[in-house]
């Protein structure tokens, strides 16, 4: 192995789907080299992800690549829930995350068009995905990993790297070569996806999911004008010849009652959704990211942006360990806080989806009698609603129970998302510091004059932001000190705004700020 020509880099990430272009982003703001590749020709020219959650939005935008994709995608603003022929409920998505995030909605941005995206804005940072590349396996050698390359010309190289990142999907070869499980199952319906044009009542630029006795169908607007893209259910007798299929065997009952007119398929695939996560998101120099640690059914559009999240959790521990800003010990963090929110994820789309899709008679009953009843009383209450934003947009998404997390203040824990606040006057927020990708501290009113001390000290960055009663309604508390992860995550909550506090954290854990 060591016969042939050795490039090093400090991560090698493999595959360049949106999770493995994320981390390669990240990292590459951060000051880290990367090498990413892909055995494919070329980026996806057709996907099944469309949603990006407000989570996701928040990332991008420390980033500066929100508003690109903003402008790119189209904002999801309203959903409509149909049921046996009838339509059971509407909800306006903005209202329901208004006062919680910059980005109160969900965007619709195909996932072929995502990654072209991503990889301008990679190959404008200086690295280009190296396609036709594949990794045929490595090894752990005194610490760094040692990875053998296939290159386009069909020649081989060895790869030295300080960590691997197996963001190469369900079938990872990262995640084989390490041996590790992929416990789950497939479920038994077989599913299509099509960009279709068409017409009707239901283009109207908002969401629908249909639901009936056996059929499932969802519509989701695309950014041009009569443009979709369907993902529903195959006929029954079709399921057992997936090879072969085509538009003429998709299911059409749901079509004529929710009134839309399909004049031309511009493309089709059938599949089917399997729920699977890996016993182990790390072995020593190795991680895996995205479908090769998880998969589960489409509900609520969560895997991609759960990849995303996943680079991100990954790429700032990875930069502060490389750059000696952290020890090592700081990647011990990353499998228990994504691992948690994957198996509490896969579990939750699992009874979802079974509920939405099983022919069994107490699902139906639910799914046609029992949910008509309660879904519009539901999503009538305020409460309900930003319940269910916070969930589907991930805003939610916390790591309590992570050993980097630490203290409360307020109704704000260290491991939970800083809390959104909308400036009352120059219209900056206070996600505003979180392009630094550093920690910091933020304090709500006065800052102790120890803090500032302390701070400066630390080459800190401190931000101190005038105290109004609407702050307090997100759960920070007056004068506590909040200090902040790079990901925009509370670290440490401390009601008494201690400088003490902050500085025993700092050193337990040897961080120290990359400014």
């Amino acid at each position: 192995m060591n016969a042939l020509p050795v490039h090093d880099t400090d991560v090698l990430i493999v595959g360049a789907g949106p999770t493995g272009l994320v981390l390669a982003l990240w990292l590459t703001r951060l000051g880290v080299r990367v090498r990413i590749v892909d055995k494919t020709a070329e980026s996806g020219t057709t996907s099944r992800a469309l949603a990006i959650q407000a989570r996701t939005l928040e990332l991008y935008s420390q980033i500066g690549l929100a508003d690109a994709v903003i402008e790119r995608g189209r904002k999801n603003i309203a959903v409509n829930l149909w049921v046996a022929g009838k339509r059971a409920a509407h909800a306006l998505l903005g209202e329901m995350g208004t006062g919680l995030s910059p980005f109160p909605y969900a965007l619709i941005f195909p996932q072929d068009e995502h990654e072209r995206l991503l990889i301008d804005r990679l190959l404008a940072a200086g690295v280009q995905v190296e396609r036709r590349t594949e990794l045929l396996g490595f090894e752990d050698e005194a610490g760094r990993v040692l990875a053998r390359l296939k290159r386009p010309d069909g020649t081989e190289e060895t790869c030295a790297a300080a960590y691997i990142a197996g963001c190469d999907g369900a079938h990872s070869i990262v995640r084989e070569t390490l041996r590790i499980g992929f416990a789950g199952g497939v479920y038994d319906h077989l599913f299509y996806v099509a960009d279709v044009e068409a017409s009707g009542a239901t283009m109207n630029g908002e969401l629908h999911v249909a639901l009936d006795r056996t059929d499932f169908l969802a519509v989701f607007p695309l950014k041009g004008e009569g443009q979709a893209r369907l993902i529903g259910t195959v006929r029954k007798q079709a399921e057992d010849q997936p090879e072969g299929l085509s538009w003429k065997d998709v299911s059409r009952r749901v079509f004529e009652w929710i009134s839309i007119d399909v004049e031309r398929v511009n493309w089709f695939s059938t599949y089917r959704v399997h729920h699977r996560v890996a016993a182990h998101f790390r072995k020593g120099c190795a991680f895996l990211l995205g479908d090769a640690a998880h998969i589960h059914s489409p509900v609520g559009g969560q895997g991609m942006n759960t990849g995303i999240g996943d680079a991100v959790n990954l790429a700032w521990k990875l930069a502060a360990v490389l750059q000696g800003r952290a020890g090592a010990s700081l990647l011990d963090s990353y499998e228990p806080e994504r691992i948690a929110f994957a198996r509490r994820l896969v579990a939750t789309t699992d009874q979802a989806f079974t509920a939405v899709t099983s022919s069994g008679a107490i699902a139906r009953l639910m799914r046609l009698h029992i949910v008509p009843l309660l879904i519009a009383p539901f999503f009538a209450l305020k409460t309900a609603r930003r319940f269910m934003f916070r969930t589907v947009s991930q805003t939610a998404v916390n790591y309590r129970k992570s050993s980097l997390s630490e203290g409360y203040a307020g109704k704000v824990h260290g491991g939970d998302r800083l809390p959104w606040v909308k400036s009352a006057v120059d219209g900056v927020d206070n996600f505003t510091p979180l392009t630094s990708l550093d920690w910091q501290v933020h304090v709500y009113g006065d800052a102790a004059s120890e803090m500032q001390t302390l701070c400066d000290d630390r080459n800190l960055p401190l931000h101190v932001f005038p105290w109004r009663p609407e702050v307090g309604r997100t759960g920070l508390r007056r004068n506590a000190v909040y200090l902040v992860r790079p990901d925009g995550y509370v670290a440490l909550a401390d009601r008494e705004g201690s400088a003490t506090a902050v500085s025993s954290y700092l050193n337990a854990r040897k961080l120290t700020p990359k400014q």
